[in-house]
């Protein structure tokens, strides 16, 4: 009996187009052109993946040589078909939705899940290891928790650890679009107003003609979260651990990101801004990269672009989503109470400096 351990591995890839690096929805095409070239790749919830899956071996030798053999034929396929295949976490240009691949089961969970099933583009590794006689998985682990009620503290760990995060991307080269600024925000109003009533419908559509016409462009940017909420945000004996769930990191303005944890950090359950919590991230950020004068005198109109920008992606998602979908719908009009708080802000100073 053999009782050394044993190892293989699946890889997920994206299917680009070899132009525009735009999403290419044609994963059963490539995977047909791939079986005709002696290999099996599996077909993943988004049309625009497919996965490589080795056999199981012995030595990371042996599972090397596998990989190797795997992504050299996938790419050929994929270049068979005019597509490029890539091994990233996020594609390079982020679509509105991904579409799901007609399969029954696929059908099935799009179905069940909504807009949630849509918006699965991330690509991993995943590795499965047996130990005989004993359960076994290689797994990462960030230690910490997140914090259920946050506190001035965590909120000053928060902009100090965002800033260096700014700062440690200057020098990444690639970019990636921010789907979700202004240009994306009324096609999300337009697929939901039928919804609503008309005074709020009024409203919303005022924001956004305002925001086409006044939304600055020329602030410093670079690779942003833009979606550091507190359950994205760990704690370990009150001290930052680690930042996860970059599937919408972007490149935008490094005051919008700013702007963003305003409101998800600097609000009580009640709707009511908290001032200190607020000064408490600025000045965080503050001591590690000081805003400029324009990134403060534009905080308080980023802050409210940041809240339509949420309050529309839960608008849409809470009319888009089916009842009995597994995954919890988020209230809207929490993000309303803080837009229209905003609205009355005149400056930095409403933000606690």
């Amino acid at each position: 009996m053999n009782d050394l351990p044993t190892v293989g591995a699946e890889e997920e890839f994206l299917l680009v187009d070899q132009q525009t690096g735009e999403s290419a929805p044609r994963n059963a095409e490539v995977a047909a052109e791939a079986e005709r070239r002696g290999i099996t790749l599996q077909l993943e919830l988004s049309s625009c993946q497919v996965e490589t899956t080795s056999s199981v071996v012995q030595t990371s030798g042996q599972l090397g040589e596998e990989l190797a053999r795997l992504r050299r034929v996938a790419a050929q396929a994929a270049q068979a078909c005019g597509l490029q295949l890539l091994a990233l976490a996020l594609p390079p240009v982020t679509p509105h939705e991904f579409p799901v691949t007609d399969t029954e089961r696929y059908r099935r969970i799009g179905a069940q899940f909504g807009m949630v099933a849509h918006e699965q583009g991330i690509c991993g590794c995943h590795v499965h290891v047996e130990v005989p006689g004993r359960p076994a998985a290689i797994i990462t682990f960030l230690e910490g928790v997140w914090p259920r009620k946050p506190s001035a503290a965590h909120c000053a760990g928060v902009g100090e650890v965002l800033a260096k995060m700014h700062l440690a991307g200057r020098d990444f080269s690639m970019s990636r679009a921010n789907a979700l600024s202004v240009a994306g925000w009324r096609p999300l109003f337009d697929g939901s107003r039928r919804h609503i009533d008309n005074s709020l419908a009024q409203e919303l559509e005022s924001e956004l003609d305002f925001f086409e016409k006044n939304w600055p462009c020329d602030l410093p940017a670079g690779v942003i979260h833009a979606d550091l909420f507190n359950d994205n945000v760990l704690f370990l004996h009150d001290k930052l651990s680690g930042l996860i769930d970059f599937y919408f990191a972007c490149n935008d303005a490094f005051a919008y990101d700013v702007a963003i944890c305003l409101n998800a950090w600097c609000f009580e359950t009640d709707k009511s801004f908290n001032a200190t919590k607020a000064r408490a991230l600025l000045q965080g950020y503050g001591k590690v990269r000081p805003l400029d004068d324009h990134e403060r005198g534009v905080l308080p109109l980023l802050a409210r672009g940041a809240a339509l920008r949420f309050l529309l992606t839960r608008l849409y998602d809470w009319v888009h989503t089916p009842a009995d979908a597994l995954v919890k719908r988020k209230d809207p009009q929490e993000y309303l109470a803080k837009l229209r708080f905003h609205r009355g802000t005149a400056s930095i100073a409403d933000y606690g400096l």
